[in-house]
């Protein structure tokens, strides 16, 4: 309203005078239930949060209307003395005493309605943290309590579904009912349709002999199944390692991510073929150092032929004895000499890390090491001039010439004088000794 001084010019209101006037309007002003108002906070205490409205009293928020999750106390809402809030009026003291009862748990439902009501319309896919596992789903916060069903979770069955609590999942609106304040939510589309198009640009972009990541997504007795991102790919056992395993579980193991060659695609049947040991050094890549010909090496039996016998030098290295090579005699089956698992000393004849091979003899070997053996007994003795064993059983005290050893036989006696002690003579011819032998009883 406009007032006018007595020349009738219109009066300017001063700074002191407009504050004066906002006091008071704020002070005839009444809130009404159901009105949104901003307030800022002067007081916590454990149980409640007070909040001045601009009213001529302040309001007041009980805990169950701090917020839509369950708090202990006022502490949690991480509210502080001067921080500013939107509320909505509950109840106005109709004493006509002031008191308020606000919500802020109401105000921040009606706020965030607006919003979740254009990202449904949208489609779009929102970000929000799991506070808490319930039964038969996830309660979520989207600014108010939102119910993410079990079915909805994941692509298959989540047994423990207390894992997501406390983490940040992306989500769909699917239902959205206000009247009722429900709203339903969807992880499972979310996930389908990003599976979806990194498939696509899986076909799109992959080649054969590319190197990529994936995690093992779960193991058989063949092999083991890796999701790349959109597609999954089989990766044998026969290429996880350059050595033999007996079982995938012993390189992988289930949910680790690993680094893997693209070795085959059919882009027709939708199949990949990966390789694990094609990322891995090849031992075959420095045989001809570890293995030079003409070195003796050791190495265990890994199987059998008619041929001959393979023999492991090292996960991803064998070697051919072939059978003409195993003895120094004819045999007819390589198991004649060794079995599998024993471990043998063999000589390198050839290598031929082109094609992977390496010639080996069992008899070469035995044959040098038992000549190296009998030469190191003949050396010994006299070995850095050493006297050995042989040696020292020589008697390092001679006698000298014509001069009886200390440790003698005595002199035999003269002839014609029996000895002192003389042995028994032998029985006459045809008589039987006093004590026959005892034959033994078989």
């Amino acid at each position: 309203m406009q007032e006018f001084d007595n020349q009738g010019r219109e009066k300017v209101e001063t700074m002191e005078e407009a504050e004066a006037r906002a006091e008071l309007e704020a002070a005839l002003r009444v809130p009404k239930p159901g009105d949104i108002v901003k307030g800022q906070v002067v007081r916590v205490s454990e149980d409640s949060i007070m909040v001045d409205v601009g009213y001529k009293s302040e309001g007041i928020i009980p805990l169950n209307e701090l917020s839509h999750r369950p708090l202990r106390s006022a502490e949690e809402a991480g509210l502080k003395v001067g921080d500013e809030v939107q509320v909505v009026v509950l109840s106005v003291d109709a004493k006509g005493e002031g008191g308020l009862r606000i919500s802020k748990r109401r105000a921040d439902e009606q706020l965030a309605w607006a919003e979740i009501e254009r990202k449904f319309e949208a489609g779009e896919v929102i970000e929000a943290e799991v506070t808490e596992a319930v039964k038969g789903g996830l309660v979520v916060d989207l600014g108010l309590r939102a119910f993410l069903p079990a079915s909805q979770v994941d692509r298959g069955y989540v047994a423990d579904l207390s894992k997501f609590v406390g983490q940040k999942i992306r989500v769909k609106i699917v239902e959205l009912d206000p009247y009722k304040g429900r709203v339903i939510l969807s992880r499972k589309q979310v996930l389908e349709a990003e599976r979806t198009a990194a498939r696509e640009r899986f076909w799109a972009t992959v080649q054969e002999g590319d190197v990529l990541e994936g995690n093992v997504k779960s193991i058989t007795d063949f092999g083991a199944f890796i999701d790349l991102g959109g597609v999954d790919g089989l990766l044998h056992i026969s290429e996880m390692s350059y050595g033999r395993i007996k079982h995938p579980s012993q390189v992988v193991k289930e949910g680790e991510r690993i680094k893997v060659k693209v070795l085959r695609l059919d882009r027709e049947k939708g199949k990949v073929s990966l390789g694990l040991k094609q990322v891995l050094p090849d031992p075959w890549d420095t045989v001809e150092q570890k293995y030079p010909e003409g070195a003796i090496v050791e190495g265990t039996v890994a199987r059998l032929t008619t041929f001959g016998a393979f023999v492991e030098l090292e996960p991803g290295v064998d070697g051919l004895i072939h059978i003409s090579q195993m003895a120094d005699r004819r045999i007819n089956n390589p198991g004649e000499v060794v079995s599998i698992g024993d471990v043998v000393k063999v000589k390198v004849i050839n290598v031929d890390a082109q094609n992977r091979r390496i010639s080996l003899s069992l008899r070469a070997a035995v044959e040098e090491l038992a000549a190296e053996a009998i030469a190191a007994q003949v050396a010994t003795p006299y070995k850095d001039g050493i006297a050995t064993e042989a040696a020292e059983e020589t008697p390092t005290d001679a006698a000298e010439p014509g001069e009886a050893p200390s440790d003698a036989e005595p002199a035999p006696a003269e002839a014609g004088e029996a000895p002192a002690v003389a042995e028994e003579a032998p029985a006459e011819a045809g008589e039987a000794p006093t004590e026959p032998e005892e034959k033994t009883e078989e």
